[in-house]
Order: C-alpha cells, then sequence, then structure tokens
C-alpha cells in the first residue's frame, strides 16, 4: 500500500514570500514584504517584555481582552470576533468549514496567492477571475457564480496593485451573491486606507459576509503572527469548532492588545504612510514608471516589460534593497516596493533614478 495525501494537496504551488537576505550586505534595506518600518508600538514591546514571565501559563482560550480591545477600537461586537495566527488562519478556517471536494472557491486574478492554497487544502476547486485595469471586477466574480460556488476571496485594498474598489461595489456584490456563498473580504491593509471601515458594516447587515483583519501589517507585529475575523455570530460558531483552542501565546495576546490599544501609534503610521506613498508615486510617475494610485502600504511600479523590471531589481539589489518581483501575481513586469520610513523611500527612489539615467 502507498500512503496517498487527500486530492488537491500535491497541486498546491508552496508560498513564496519577498526574500529577507541579500548576499553580500548585511543589512539590506528590506521593502518586500510590506512591513512596518517604525516597528511594533513601544507599548506592544513592553507588553511581550512582560509576557515572559507567563511562559509557564497556558494563554486564554477565548482570547475575551483582546476581543474585548478590538471590540472598543472598532466599534464592533467582540461576540462576532475570532482570533488566529495570523489572518490566514482565519481564512484557512473559512475553507476548511465551508468548501470541500465538489465545490468552488473564487478569487480574483491578481488577489493574495494564499486563496488557491487555501481552496486546495479544503478539497475544493479554485476558479481565478479576471480583474479590469488591475482592479477587483464586481461583474466578472458575479458571472463566475455557479451552484458550486461556496466562497468569495476578495482583497480590498488589492495586493500587490493597492487599488481599491469603492464600499458602493463591495454592497452591491453582496447583495447580488447567492445565498448559498460566503463573501470574504480579506482587509490586511484596510488601515492604511482612507475612510473604509474594511465591511464590518456589511458584515452586521448580512449574513453571508466574514471580514479578516491582521496586525502584521500597521501594527507592526508580523513576527508574532496574530489575526482576526469579523463575521455573523452564526459563523464565528462554526469557526470556533474547528480553531485549535490555544491557537494564540500569552505573549501574542498580549502584545496585539497593547499594540491595538496604542491608537496615537497607528495614526503616526498611517499619516507617515499616506505621506509617503503619495510622493513615491510622484517621483515614479516623473521617471517614466507606470503606478496606480495605492491605498495600502506598497506602491506597483511597472516597468516597460519584464526585461526592464528584472534589470531594475538587479540594480536595487546591488544597491542592498529588496523590493518584490511579482509575476506570480500577474505582473512580471512590475515591482512592489514597501513604502518605508522616508530615509528608505529616498533611498529606493534615488536607486530607481540612476537606473533609469544609466538605462
Amino acid at each position: 500500500m502507498s500512503i496517498t495525501p487527500q486530492p488537491g494537496i500535491m497541486d498546491i504551488a508552496l508560498y513564496v514570500g519577498g526574500q529577507s537576505r541579500l548576499e553580500g550586505h548585511a543589512d539590506p534595506l528590506k521593502l518586500s514584504s510590506n512591513e512596518n518600518p517604525y516597528g511594533p508600538s513601544p507599548r506592544a514591546v513592553a507588553a511581550l517584555e512582560q509576557s515572559a514571565a507567563t511562559l509557564h501559563r497556558y494563554p486564554s482560550t477565548d482570547h475575551a481582552d483582546l476581543r474585548a480591545a478590538i471590540a472598543r477600537v472598532h466599534g464592533l461586537d467582540a461576540d462576532r470576533i475570532i482570533c488566529g495566527v495570523g489572518s490566514d488562519e482565519v481564512l484557512q478556517f473559512i475553507a476548511q468549514c465551508y468548501a470541500g471536494p465538489g465545490d468552488e472557491v473564487i478569487h480574483t486574478e491578481h488577489g493574495f496567492a494564499m486563496y488557491p492554497i487555501l481552496a486546495r487544502a479544503a478539497g475544493a476547486t479554485p476558479v481565478e477571475v479576471a480583474e479590469r485595469e488591475r482592479r477587483v471586477d464586481v461583474d466578472a466574480i458575479l458571472a463566475a457564480c455557479t451552484a458550486a460556488t461556496r466562497i468569495i476571496y476578495l482583497t480590498n485594498p488589492g495586493n500587490p496593485t493597492g487599488t481599491m474598489i469603492p464600499s458602493s461595489e463591495i454592497e452591491r456584490l453582496a447583495g447580488a451573491i447567492p445565498g448559498h456563498v460566503i463573501l470574504v473580504l480579506d482587509g490586511a491593509y484596510v488601515e492604511f486606507a482612507q475612510g473604509y471601515d474594511g465591511g464590518a458594516s456589511l458584515v452586521e447587515a448580512r449574513g453571508n459576509v466574514v471580514m479578516t483583519r491582521t496586525f502584521s501589517k500597521i501594527h507592526g507585529l508580523g513576527g508574532l503572527r496574530i489575526g482576526w475575523g469579523y463575521a455573523p455570530r452564526e459563523i464565528i460558531d462554526v469557526l470556533n469548532r474547528v480553531r485549535q483552542p490555544f491557537n494564540l501565546s500569552n505573549s501574542q495576546l498580549m502584545a496585539a492588545e497593547a499594540a491595538i490599544r496604542d491608537e496615537g501609534f497607528t495614526e503616526h503610521c498611517r499619516a507617515e504612510t499616506a505621506r509617503l506613498r503619495v510622493w513615491m508615486r510622484e517621483k515614479l510617475l516623473a521617471l517614466g514608471i507606470a503606478c496606480d494610485e495605492s491605498h495600502a502600504n506598497y506602491v506597483l511600479a511597472r516597468f516597460a516589460d519584464e526585461a526592464e523590471a528584472a534589470a531594475c531589481d538587479a540594480a536595487l539589489r546591488a544597491d542592498g534593497i529588496l523590493v518584490r518581483r511579482v509575476g506570480g501575481y500577474g505582473f512580471p513586469e512590475g515591482l512592489r516596493i514597501t513604502v518605508g520610513d522616508e530615509p528608505g523611500c529616498s533611498r529606493v527612489i534615488d536607486a530607481i533614478t540612476r537606473f533609469k539615467g544609466a538605462a
């Protein structure tokens, strides 16, 4: 007898994250993973240090304090919040609970690379839907819905594009999908978008919408892996049945609670990112490099072709700068560049300017 994995597992292409090391450079400027250049809140660091005294204790199983803090800051119902090991785990819970063999999971062509992985891991079939001008196309999603559709994963703001569709379009999508379909609004970058609640109001108005968020981006806790979701209570009850009771440690819970309560630090990170991403885009456009308006903490620089993007990436690496090639997301001509702090932004733009001058 041979041991074989479940159907769909071997069809999964392994996820590849942004590179962190660069040969010949001990401390490269890393702008490849959309990390917060300002780091975590000092309060989160202090809470993490304090948590060391509790390492011998099991953490809470209900995450009550963290859920209460999230609810207070965002004006939500704590009983409708679930916490996970990054928002990835919450996205996984949804696929695990609501999709399986014979089911379909819709994602858009430039969406998060984990979506088809999660679908296949559950035995479901991922269905890729085209975007229009690097933006989610609601009509294309609706046209792709079938009796087999169970989940729609939608990233807003988009990654790696940074583009957004308005709340009115998301509302139209939520109102038009079949009742057996769950719309999942992945809001990993929502805090960087002006005037958008990430879909929280839709979750409260409808029974088939789920919102996910993360502490990895604006809160600077990517190394701790903490995320959360907001959903109707019926769905939360289902997801909690597959969630491991001790999926988050005391250290994660304490640091995340301190981070979300430090609203002044969060606002500082948001304001600086908004200022610098506008500056970066203007500089890229002035160099003749296409770049859509971004609503996240990165910009997508689109070069003339794949060869020019590769050459620019090589030039940046020679200068000790790491950005993200995004051919796997459908942009072989693109480089996704995290909005760093002011010195980091100036350094990467100066390097691209030298590259364009030498080209």
